[in-house]
């Protein structure tokens, strides 16, 4: 009997131990509360790049088949800010002796995620392609998205570097290998227009 009641005791105390430490983790003023990391608020990154630049564009041809062949547009960029500057409006306009391109990008700032969305339409097929998202870390801006190259769905990295206040760096990269390799098509070297 004496053994019985030992057993019961030490399950109750248990129970009773086990209840007592459930308590102590949902009462908030037992719990340590980590510390929410600070996020930048990047809704002006864009702001240096309002106004009109001369571009310099190179295009691979036929990208992810082992092509080396580069073609050059030259132009401009028009960049507008609208919405208070949650949102931005590139206006591309470049020609070369591979033909022409006429592009808009549509920039969205998403205030929650604090990321942008950066989405583009090349005139001629007047949609916009699937938005890259990212954001700006120490003044350099990384998007990614994904895009159906050849028949193939591949990863999409877009990258901006401001060099100065008056010279940007534009790059676009493939990966057919889940971003294991990267293969460049698109560089675009800006320079401000003094208005």
């Amino acid at each position: 009997m004496k053994k019985l009641y030992a057993k019961r005791s030490f399950v109750f105390l248990i129970m009773i131990i086990y209840f007592l430490g459930a308590a102590a983790q949902t009462n908030p003023g037992t719990v340590n509360k980590k510390k929410q990391p600070v996020v930048r608020d990047g809704q002006h990154d864009f702001d240096f790049e309002i106004g009109t630049w001369k571009t310099d564009l190179k295009v691979l041809l036929n990208p992810l088949t082992d092509s080396a062949k580069w073609v050059s547009f030259k132009g401009t960029s028009v960049v507008r800010k609208i919405l208070n500057g949650k949102a931005n409006v590139v206006e591309l306009t470049v020609s070369g002796q591979a033909g022409s391109i006429e592009g808009l990008s549509l920039r969205l700032y998403n205030p929650h995620a604090h990321q942008w969305s950066l989405n583009f339409s090349n005139i001629r097929s007047g949609i916009l392609s699937t938005a890259a998202i990212g954001e700006f870390i120490n003044g350099r801006g990384e998007f990614y998205n994904q895009e159906t190259i050849n028949s193939r769905a591949v990863l999409v990295k877009f990258i901006i570097s401001p060099v100065n206040s008056d010279t940007c760096r534009f790059e676009q990269s493939y990966s057919d290998d889940g971003g294991k390799t990267w293969e460049t098509n698109w560089i675009a070297v800006d320079t401000r227009l003094k208005e």
